[in-house]
């Protein structure tokens, strides 16, 4: 069955949100989308070209994507280069969150990396979100060595970045669910070790205890997910 809209077939690509999940998105081909100059590394999926998402997607110099609309939301983080819309241009470490929908053209002159998350906002949110996550500050988070910069706070999730110096250790954090992103340093999680690039999901229950021998950065969300399943 082919997504009428689109007219490619839908991908399933760890769409169980109860399931835990992970990805070293460094060993992920990249996948050419359907514009010119636009590639994809797909992390999770459910759909066809409209479809749940979660993507690394690389713009190459002077590329663009058409004018579209995001009727259940759009976030991202820019990794590299520097992305552009009809709000302006975002360089790396730009946090942006675009509620239900809203539209825009992106494009880049310079080249850009963004990690991507399509159609996972409830219908009811409607602020618009920048951040710029290279100026704004980050408070102590609790135990020692743990600081936590604040990106988005609602009642159904909450977004961060988050770093931890050489040797701290974290219980498990047991706040409905979470979903990190390794930007750079080691993660241990669950005594398994991660370097940048990779991304991992466990369901409300299944968190697990976070360190790192030799200090982290991390893009997290907590309180989206479901139980797992019985």
């Amino acid at each position: 069955m082919t997504d009428q809209r689109s007219g490619q077939k839908p991908i399933t690509l760890h769409a169980d949100l109860s399931l835990p999940a992970e990805v070293d998105t460094a060993a992920l081909d990249w996948v050419p989308s359907p514009m010119a100059g636009v590639e994809r590394r797909m992390i999770e999926r459910d759909g066809g070209e409209v479809a749940r998402a979660t993507s690394l997607v690389r713009y190459q110099p002077g590329s663009r994507f058409s004018a579209h609309r995001h009727d259940m939301g759009e976030e991202y983080l820019v990794l590299e280069g520097t992305f552009s819309d009809n709000d302006g241009d975002f360089p790396v470490g730009s946090y942006v969150r675009n509620p239900p929908g809203s539209s825009h053209a992106p494009h880049t002159d310079e080249g850009a990396v963004i990690l991507v998350k399509l159609r996972q906002m409830p219908e009811g949110e409607t602020r618009t979100v920048h951040v710029d996550t290279l100026v704004a500050p980050f408070l102590p988070a609790g135990a020692p060595g743990h600081e936590r910069q604040v990106l988005f706070e609602a009642d159904y999730e909450r977004v961060a970045i988050e770093r931890l110096r050489p040797g701290v250790s974290l219980e498990a954090s047991r706040q409905g669910g979470e979903e990190l992103f390794v930007l750079d340093g080691t993660l241990s999680y669950g005594g398994d070790l991660y370097k940048a690039g990779a991304w991992i999901r466990r369901a409300a229950g299944q968190e697990q205890p976070v360190a790192s021998p030799d200090g982290v950065r991390f893009w997290v969300k907590r309180g989206h997910l479901p139980g797992p399943a019985q």
